[in-house]
């Protein structure tokens, strides 16, 4: 089964048996008139699963996002559909396909201030219609022009940085006269302010403030740290701390300068520490103002990261890395580059220690939220995905028995990726180039280190030729279902 959850349920008979009681009743009507219930949206940056203690890693410490995973549900396989930050996040908020919000690599900042940036419907716009209080506190990265700014896109209140380049210690953002909302980089507007302390605590700080301000009615928080993305230190020593004695296992490959990717690990866990600690806080402002129960918290991240996993370092655009040394990029959407964590906990709603097998993308992220707030989806908002929230609440959701990715690298590189993931198979197409496509068995090989194709196709003793021929074929299909602009020249 895929869903696993620690107690039994009562049948759907007895249930309706004890509807009819009064005191039932009454009970149902005043859940009714309770207040709607919050939301709180935690996401890291770069940040892969398999850097989360939840998820079977006993070196990096993240007792609080533990806990959000000890007290709700734990999704095993999370994932992207693109390995890179600008277009995760877009299709994290907007439910699209990277070539349908146009984003489909970081965004540089040239293409910023030229024209470039997000211009989708976003879930956080819908509740805002519905009378949700909204912030984003932290990243943004989806355009630096006033016209793709977040309060265009949804939120009432936003503190942090529109592209990637704050300081990790003392961060300077440009902030409007005489308030906390901070301004487009090219605003003329507005002048810029030094925070003391180290990033996480200066946004956790900002978004515990909107949220004491916004406590009386319903609010939706989207915290974006930076962490763990480069640079990685420095960080509060209490974060640093837990590994100064570490010795971390890294992963060993031909030339591996072992010594350099220690101290890396080292410096990647201080940084996950750092957002962690400030989860934390955020769960203790829960506890203390008694919101907790009518709060769904999500945490998850924009992408995943390898860190000499395959042989190079970063994420979906990771270069090749032997004896310290970078190489060439390398084009990828192996699992260690699109899948993430993702937990969720709304104590009295999601059953504690809860967890599920699906298969599930941020795609899914838009009609989820709306479904487990109980916000009707806008006619005209044109998502893809699945609402998964019935999960949260004991119930049943089709397990999807494929998912597809896409990834559309032209910053310092030129690469157009096309992904079908099942359970048994991942077959990434490359297009426009010759010899370069990947098919894995991940029954057989779940680390994904043993392409089964070669110059000639398929080796015929790993997949029979319908098998190929059929995860060949619903890939093509699923290009044509949103229109995928390589179907022009390509196919």
């Amino acid at each position: 089964m895929p869903l696993h959850r620690p107690n039994q349920f009562l049948s759907a008979l007895s249930f309706a048996s004890l509807l009819v009681a009064s005191p039932f009743v009454q009970a149902a009507e005043s859940e009714a008139r309770a207040p709607r219930p919050n939301l709180i949206a935690i996401v890291t940056d770069d940040q892969a699963q398999w850097a989360m203690g939840a998820y079977g890693n006993r070196e990096v410490h993240t007792p609080h996002m533990d806990r959000i995973a000890r007290e709700g549900m734990l999704l095993k396989n999370a994932f992207v559909v693109t390995p890179v930050c600008s277009p995760s996040r877009a299709t994290y908020l907007s439910g699209l396909y990277p070539t349908e919000h146009t984003i489909t690599d970081f965004l540089d900042e040239n293409e910023n201030f030229d024209h470039f940036g997000f211009t989708s419907l976003t879930w956080p716009a819908v509740l805002q219609r519905h009378g949700y209080a909204t912030a984003l506190v932290g990243k943004w990265d989806l355009g630096l022009l006033p016209r793709f700014y977040p309060t265009r896109h949804g939120f009432d209140h936003f503190f942090g940085y529109l592209s990637n380049k704050p300081a990790v210690m003392n961060p300077v953002f440009r902030v409007a006269p005489n308030s906390l909302e901070t301004l487009p980089t090219s605003a003329i507007d507005g002048t810029t302010e030094r925070f003391e302390g180290a990033l996480p605590d200066v946004l956790t700080n900002n978004a515990i403030s909107f949220m004491q301000a916004n406590k009386e009615r319903p609010f939706a928080l989207l915290l974006h740290f930076k962490a763990p993305h480069t640079p990685f230190l420095p960080v509060p020593w209490e974060d640093f701390a837990p590994y100064e004695s570490l010795d971390p296992t890294v992963p060993t490959f031909a030339h591996a300068n072992v010594p350099a990717l220690k101290k890396q690990t080292k410096a990647y866990y201080a940084s996950i520490s750092s957002a962690d600690r400030n989860i934390g806080r955020l769960l203790d402002f829960l506890d203390d103002q008694q919101l907790a129960d009518r709060t769904l918290l999500l945490f998850t991240s924009d992408n995943g990261y390898n860190l000499g996993r395959h042989g190079i370092d970063s994420k979906g655009n990771g270069r090749w890395i032997a004896g310290g040394t970078q190489g060439p990029q390398v084009p990828n959407m192996w699992d260690t580059s699109i899948r993430v964590p993702l937990v969720l906990r709304w104590p009295g709603t999601i059953m504690a220690g809860s967890h599920a097998d699906h298969m599930i993308t941020h795609l899914d992220v838009f009609r989820t939220v709306l479904g487990a707030l109980n916000v009707p989806l806008p006619e005209e908002s044109g998502v893809r995905g699945v609402d998964f929230s019935p999960l949260l609440r004991g119930g049943r959701v089709e397990a999807p028995e494929a998912i597809f990715g896409q990834y559309n690298l032209h910053n310092t590189a030129l690469a157009y990726l096309r992904m079908i993931r099942t359970t048994r198979w991942k077959y990434v197409r490359h297009f426009h180039t010759n010899f370069m496509d990947e098919l894995y068995n991940l029954e057989k090989d779940p680390d994904e280190n043993n392409n089964l194709i070669t110059r000639r196709g398929p080796k015929s003793d790993a997949i029979t030729a319908k098998e190929f021929s059929d995860l060949r074929n619903r890939l093509t299909n699923w290009m044509k279902s949103i229109d995928d602009p390589l179907l022009d020249d390509s196919l």
